[in-house]
């Protein structure tokens, strides 16, 4: 078909045809899929909530796929309607020995209520996981630590719904009861204890920093933020925005600004959301500038101070030794993750109390 002479020049001088064929081709299939990225739009569909003022790009952006993905224990979210008590009815504290708390619930929506919580806390132990002698009908003993620890927590629970209004049903009324942190489980999940230090001779700022904990998300930052501000009430802060400043004593250092990204960091994973929910990024100092969300979570921050120190905490000489830290034999202690498990809104914002108005006061509940 060609010459000769065409066939015997080839033949000593052949051509790479296969490297320019393969630029053409990556480069013709992204003019093609960018063709198609402006012709349909973007394949994996996105939503944001917008966390800030308009302009300022104050938002969280996630794949709807991602929205969509519900938690997987509001399947298991056990609750049943109260009954509407009759004028006359005898109350549980009348009825029962040792009710020192919910004794003024009608017979009916106290043992509806107790039922409730072995659900929610002990679905396979049931009634004798606080109640020794529920097998014998006998439930006044307070022999198992179990039953003063439930004790404490349902005034623990009800404190938070009746003080903590601001925090608990900043979007709308959700409240909070036993499943809020328990899930079912006996302890609830992310709970922590104190871990630094190990011992005299670790103490010191280096038994706090470069070690991979849960405290600080594995990361190497501070492992004892969570210690500091959410039990100790710290000052949460960071070091001065210029450098080489003349600390003062009393001023934040760069130990206090790592502390303070360890527990942030310890927020985002908590949500599941980043920086921007709560800050302006281009002003995280000022807080002038920062989104609703940020008054939310600081009323959080004090909450779960006050629940440490005043509920969690006192609880230590109660528990057993194998309920306590490993290292300190401390109680366990609560923080955001222990609600949210990784969730904006704990079990992604269901209503837990309209069925409960019982743990939504320490007085009188109010039945609708």
């Amino acid at each position: 078909m060609f010459p000769k002479w065409f066939s015997e020049w080839n033949a000593k001088n052949p051509t790479d045809i296969y490297k320019p064929a393969i630029i053409v081709g990556v480069a013709g299939s992204a003019v093609f899929l960018a063709a198609l990225f402006v012709s349909w739009g973007q394949p994996l569909a996105t939503d944001s909530m917008q966390t800030g003022p308009r302009g300022t790009g104050m938002k969280v952006a996630k794949f709807e796929l991602e929205l969509d993905k519900p938690d997987p224990t509001i399947e298991d979210y056990y609750t049943d309607e109260p009954f509407i008590p009759e004028e006359g009815e005898e109350l549980a504290g009348d009825i029962y020995e040792n009710v020192q708390v919910l004794g003024d619930l009608t017979d009916a929506n106290f043992n509806r209520l107790m039922n409730a919580m072995t659900q929610w806390v002990a679905p396979e132990q049931g009634c004798a996981y606080c109640h020794s002698g529920a097998d014998d009908g006998e439930y006044a003993d307070d022999d198992l630590y179990t039953k003063v620890v439930a004790r404490s927590m349902i005034q623990m629970t009800q404190n938070i719904n009746e003080n903590w209004d601001g925090h608990v049903n900043a979007v709308e009324v959700v409240g909070v009861n036993c499943y809020t942190c328990h899930r079912g489980e006996n302890v609830p999940s992310d709970i922590w204890f104190r871990i630094d230090p190990v011992n005299e001779n670790t103490s010191g700022w280096s038994a706090v920093q470069n070690r991979a904990t849960a405290q600080s998300q594995f990361t190497s930052l501070p492992s004892d933020a969570l210690e500091q501000y959410l039990l100790n009430y710290e000052t949460i802060a960071v070091h001065d925005l210029e450098s080489r400043v003349q600390n003062e004593p009393g001023d934040p250092t760069w130990q206090h600004t790592e502390r303070t990204f360890s527990l942030m960091n310890y927020f985002s994973n908590s949500l599941g959301r980043n920086c921007v929910f709560c800050h302006n990024s281009r002003a995280f100092y000022d807080g002038a500038q920062v989104t609703p969300q940020w008054a939310t979570a600081s009323l959080g921050i004090q909450m779960v101070q006050e629940l440490n120190n005043d509920y969690l905490v006192p609880l230590e000489g109660v528990y057993p030794p194998e309920r306590l830290g490993p290292l300190h034999a401390d109680a366990p202690k609560a923080a955001c993750k222990t609600c949210h498990k990784g969730y904006q809104r704990p079990l992604q914002g269901t209503n837990v109390i309209t069925d409960w108005p019982e743990l939504a006061t320490s007085g009188p509940p109010v039945y609708e």
